[in-house]
């Protein structure tokens, strides 16, 4: 049976008056890639970004609901936020390195974290780059600047950054869409890697791309949860009208 990592129970958000989420109730299995497809503005970033409470960062934003973590709701008052989004990562749909050096890209997370021992934190460079198939390409100019980087080694560079405090999950908000197809291809490859490791969750808006790399797909229209299934099952057999006509291409 496999295991929930993370569950969102009748979770709602508001922009101000205007309603963005309605009622998603959707698990996320630990270990598992979780694809969010739908058109654009239906809901899949603001979802996303609910389950290390990055919409926190947003005036007026109201949430109603539960976002679980190993069953603990991450929107309780006790919880620390810090603490949450070191287990929870992000990555984004647009490259965002620090302006600093590809090896300090890396370990700003874990001084960040109390970690001071350089020959601690160049172990945890040197892993994380590995992790992020990146080791090979810059080992010899850790001290570059990371802007210097291709976009796709940026991405690359960022997932690192992501991984080096050991997050339990990962979020990646179309982390491909800014790039060309062989960095895509090596980013695809790095998250069926990862997912040996990590829960993932991605956004994506191509298709072929949650076929391609998902266990589980969400399918999201109007800031609802339409459909969730196992990724094969939703894409040969989907259960809604809606799902149909968006993966076939009538909409969307």
């Amino acid at each position: 049976m496999e295991k929930k990592k993370m569950e969102t129970i009748n979770l709602n958000l508001w922009y101000g008056d205007k309603q963005a989420l309605y009622d998603i109730t959707m698990p996320i299995y630990e270990k598992k890639i979780t694809a969010l497809i739908g058109p654009s503005g239906c809901g899949k970033s603001t979802f996303l970004r609910c389950l290390n409470r990055l919409n926190d960062l947003i005036p007026n934003v109201r949430i109603e609901g539960k976002v679980l973590l190993d069953n603990k709701n991450i929107y309780d008052e006790d919880v620390d936020v810090y603490d949450l989004r070191k287990r929870v990562g992000m990555v984004f749909q647009k490259p965002n390195p620090f302006a600093m050096s590809i090896y300090d890209n890396v370990a700003f997370g874990p001084r960040i974290h109390g970690v001071r021992d350089k020959k601690e934190l160049d172990k945890i460079v040197e892993w994380a780059l590995k992790k992020a198939a990146l080791w090979d390409e810059v080992k010899d100019e850790l001290d570059k600047n990371a802007f210097a980087l291709s976009g796709g080694q940026q991405q690359r560079l960022c997932i690192a950054r992501a991984i080096a405090v050991k997050p339990e999950v990962l979020l990646m908000d179309e982390p491909t869409s800014a790039l060309d197809p062989i960095s895509t291809q090596k980013i695809e490859e790095l998250m069926i890697e990862l997912a040996k490791d990590y829960t993932i969750v991605v956004v994506t808006h191509n298709m072929q791309q949650a076929s391609r790399v998902s266990d589980y797909t969400a399918f999201f229209l109007m800031g609802k949860l339409i459909e969730f299934d196992k990724t094969d099952e939703l894409f040969l057999n989907p259960k809604k009208k809606e799902t149909d006509d968006y993966i076939s291409g009538r909409f969307g």
